[in-house]
């Protein structure tokens, strides 16, 4: 017998294990995670009773794709684009609760004697909730449609990226052990501008590359492509200083912006979902029940901060976003427990080895504690925010809800906002480019030259032109490009005091380009005569060839907007976007408490071919229709006359109230009787000399009508006929074969 490795005897002990646990945890309704957790602890050393696992560093190998993975579909769910779409609200209470929860985290740590590293870990660990166990609360509570959910789930999008850089900032921290602020503001400048970078590059290249091979993949072609480019990316964001999971979460997000997002999220479904179990297994095999013990007191501590420090400032960010006082206690409310991110927070920090072991305890107390109180909190939010307001005196009401009606109210851009975003992002995006031809020139290409050219004269003059002619296209867009805007040319033609302004943009623009290009001359150029010949050179090829310098950037412009929208134009989800074409619409709707509710048509619905008309849903129940979705088609505004049909998508417009009333009414079917499959039978009629029906046509016997079935065969001695004509005689001996309802066949039978 051949000898098995280690890695492979532990594997089977852990996938055995972990299967069995979460069987029974999926049978009690629990949490799957918590499951593998304790699967965990099962086989690990600190557990006498059962086999433990032998080879610890395959299994934190392991562990360490599992998060790679983790992250991978993190990135595939959220998208870049979601995040732009989150609105104002959720944004604002995610950083108040973040930034609270995080600093209360740390001074709590502090408090319980924990070295600063503990406890700063210990706020990264809280910063985040659980949108696995906020969902499945949702949807058991019938709540995933209401008002306050929409903020929760974007409050949950946030987040997701907060954490991400609070992962990268605390291993800078823990590297370097440096906690100077200019350190740390030059740590988040760093990263923003590589995820701009990665985002800007790869929605501008990788869509392209997947529809010129889409011919060619197929499901295990895509799988092999997609791990790559996660993998690749990994190794990217490692080589730039990042962590591994960061490049991960990237490469995720900008493969959430393809068309095949979702075939690359159901494909690589099966390996993430291993490769995470045997994570979480690997989080539980660190937990030492005597730790738990011995630090009961801690793990209540953090519990409480968790459940009224995260319900009080998710509450607070909420009430400062302009939420009415009842959203803002159902948010509060929602938020008040931790996720699977502070397993990975701590797993960086004890792979880094900068934390103690016994905030794994910790972490999974906690998080099992707030897993339990969820549900529960979620469902009494509504008669704590009734309990609250008998509390608080009235005036302090009116003058919250006066605040949120204010805040809902003044949420409109000027034309000189849009105008300042347009031009913040024009020289945004195209700095940032030429930051990163600066890097690659710099860093790699002029290395180069200068090692293969001895000529001093060819290298300046290399050194002048190469990164000039690449950097020129976006150096034009940063100085010259305008805004595409109708508040631009209402702002110019409105009134001339406007104008002034608009100039002095323009000046500066061109100045900040001058002192771009004298910055590039100056690094990559060594003599005086160079820098001020190339300067006016390409300040007259940039005015000279303008027109063909914006041909090639418009193309350049037009690619990256089609592969950004792509997704959107495929597959036409964000119906709502669609509807209402900005977030204006949605903020207005806020403000009366107002939301707009997607729901699927069942096709037993009693309603279906029915006119709106008909209906009167608006007069009944004060609910409006905003969209149907049917297919790829989307019907805007559907007039009276329109039609319902079966798994259309009908936008509906309610307060909570009305669709709480409304909601059965939509959900309502036809009432079928189901009947079992043994109530229909294949059974067979003989013709005899004393049967009534020999010498009649199928349809003049009424076998059909009186079994319920349908004739499928006669067979008239070694003569067989299929499925015959209605037409057709009976004969004498003629055996009919018959589908239908078994009783009435045997009773037919009965009477032949």
């Amino acid at each position: 017998m051949g000898h098995l490795p280690k890695l492979i005897e532990d594997l089977a002990l852990i996938l055995i294990v972990a299967a069995i646990v979460v069987l029974i945890f999926r049978k009690i309704k629990q949490p799957l995670v918590l499951g593998y957790i304790i699967a965990g602890f099962l086989v690990s050393p600190n557990f006498k009773i059962f086999p433990s696992v032998a080879d610890g560093e395959n299994i934190k190998t392991l562990a360490e794709i599992g998060v790679i993975f983790l992250l991978f579909s993190l990135g595939l769910e959220f998208s870049f684009k979601k995040l732009m779409n989150v609105g104002g609200s959720a944004s604002v209470t995610a950083f108040v609760e973040i930034i609270f929860i995080t600093i209360a985290g740390y001074f709590t740590g502090k408090m319980l004697g924990w070295s600063t590293m503990d406890s700063m870990f210990l706020g990264g660990m809280l910063a985040s909730s659980s949108t696995t166990i906020i969902i499945r609360a949702f949807d058991e509570l019938g709540v995933k449609t209401k008002n306050f959910a929409k903020t929760v789930f974007g409050v949950l999008v946030v987040e997701d990226i907060v954490v991400i850089l609070l992962m990268v900032l605390l291993s800078t921290i823990a590297v370097t052990k440096e906690f100077e602020g200019t350190q740390i503001l030059f740590t988040v400048a760093k990263l923003l501008f590589f995820l701009s970078l990665w985002f800007l590059l790869g929605i501008f290249l990788l869509p392209t590359f997947l529809k010129k091979i889409k011919h060619l993949v197929d499901d295990e072609i895509l799988m092999i492509i997609s791990i790559g480019l996660c993998l690749g990316m990994v190794l990217i964001a490692t080589s730039v200083g990042f962590s591994a999971e960061l490049g991960a979460f990237v490469m995720g997000s900008i493969i959430a912006e393809t068309t095949i997002a979702e075939k690359v999220e159901h494909t690589l479904k099966s390996v993430k979902d291993l490769f995470g179990a045997v994570f979480f297994v690997s989080v539980g095999m660190m937990i030492n029940y005597e730790a738990m013990i011995t630090y009961a007191w801690p793990i209540l501590i953090v519990t409480l901060l968790t459940l009224f420090g995260k319900m009080f400032s998710s509450a607070l960010g909420a009430l400062i976003a302009g939420q009415p006082l009842k959203q803002s206690v159902q948010v509060g409310m929602s938020m008040a427990q931790i996720g699977e991110f502070a397993f990975i927070v701590a797993t960086l920090g004890l792979s880094l080895g900068v934390i103690s072991d016994f905030l794994f305890p910790v972490a999974v107390g906690v998080s099992a504690i707030t897993t339990f109180t969820t549900p529960y909190l979620i469902k009494f939010s509504e008669p704590f925010y009734n309990w609250l307001v008998k509390v608080i005196p009235p005036k302090y009401i009116a003058r919250i809800n006066k605040y949120s009606s204010n805040t809902q109210n003044i949420q409109a851009e000027t034309s000189w906002q849009t105008i300042l975003k347009n031009y913040g992002r024009i020289i945004v995006i195209n700095g940032i480019i030429i930051i990163a031809i600066y890097l690659l020139f710099s860093r790699f290409v002029i290395p180069a030259i200068n090692a293969n050219v001895e000529s001093n004269d060819i290298k300046n003059i290399i050194g002048n032109a190469l990164p000039i002619l690449f950097i020129l296209p976006f150096l034009w867009a940063l100085m010259v490009k305008r805004p595409s805007s109708v508040a631009y040319k209402e702002l110019w033609t409105k009134t001339k005091y406007n104008r002034g302004p608009l100039l002095i943009i323009e000046i500066a623009r061109i100045a900040f380009g001058i002192a771009i290009l004298g910055f590039f001359l100056d690094r990559f150029a060594s003599t005086t005569v160079s820098f001020f010949i190339t300067i006016p050179v390409a300040m007259i090829l940039i005015i000279i060839f303008s027109k063909r310098i914006n041909r090639f950037y418009n193309r350049i412009e037009r690619r990256f907007i089609t592969n950004l929208n792509d997704r959107s134009n495929k597959t036409d989800k964000d119906a709502l976007t669609r509807l209402t074409g900005n977030t204006e619409v949605i903020s207005n709707l806020a403000a009366w408490d107002v939301h707009i509710i997607e729901l699927e048509v069942k096709p037993l619905a009693d309603y279906i071919g029915k006119s709106l008309l008909e209906l009167q849903w608006r007069e009944k129940y004060g609910v409006n229709i905003g969209y149907i979705r049917r297919g790829e088609k989307l019907i805007h505004t559907p007039d009276r006359f329109q039609i319902l049909m079966p798994y259309d998508k009908v936008g509906i417009i309610a307060t909570d109230d009305q669709f709480q009333i409304f909601r059965p009414v939509f959900d309502s079917q036809e009432v079928v009787h189901e009947e079992s499959i043994d109530y229909i039978k294949l059974g067979k009629i003989l013709i005899n000399h004393h049967s009534p029906k020999k010498g009649l046509s199928i349809r003049e016997s009424g076998i059909r009508d009186k079994t319920d079935g349908l004739v499928i065969a006669i067979r008239r001695g070694d003569e067989r006929i299929l499925n015959p004509e209605s037409s057709e005689i009976l004969q004498l001996d003629d055996i009919v074969w018959v589908v239908g309802n078994r009783k009435k066949i045997e009773k037919l039978n009965t009477e032949i």
